[in-house]
């Protein structure tokens, strides 16, 4: 079952770069928990999110190991640079990450979002250094 559409949270797709939506931060805090805590493939269930194939899991988990920091739980801030943009099928969302030694780190969750029937459904496409 999706989450619910809430019309007042601010959700557009006029195609320009805008905040992530209120609706939609409980869900990407739960993946950025899952990562944190090393749990790359969503063993966890997180529900309206896809789960993550086990190359993709790998990838996400080199590309943290690399990277060379340990992830941290997202603080409230990271609301104020992370952004998404509608892409005519969904939206595409970009949410800053923070690791103990940096806040934010050059990381980036990149997480597509589509509507599903009254809700909407993320599929995880990465985390990367832009």
């Amino acid at each position: 079952m999706a989450l619910p559409v809430d019309e007042i949270a601010p959700v557009a797709s006029d195609g320009s770069e805008r905040p992530v939506p209120s609706i939609w931060r409980p869900t990407l805090r739960d993946i950025v928990e899952a990562f944190k805590d090393g749990d790359y493939g969503l063993k966890k269930k997180i529900a309206n999110v896809a789960p993550v194939d086990q190359e993709d899991a790998s990838i996400i988990a080199e590309n943290i190991e690399d990277y060379g920091g340990a992830l941290v739980s997202l603080p409230e801030q990271a609301w104020e640079t992370s952004a998404c943009l509608w892409m005519s099928d969904y939206w595409e969302v970009y949410v800053d990450l923070c690791t103990e030694d940096e806040d934010p780190s050059d990381l980036v969750l990149a997480v597509r979002v589509y509507k599903d029937g009254v809700g909407y459904l993320f599929k995880i496409h990465s985390v990367h250094v832009p």
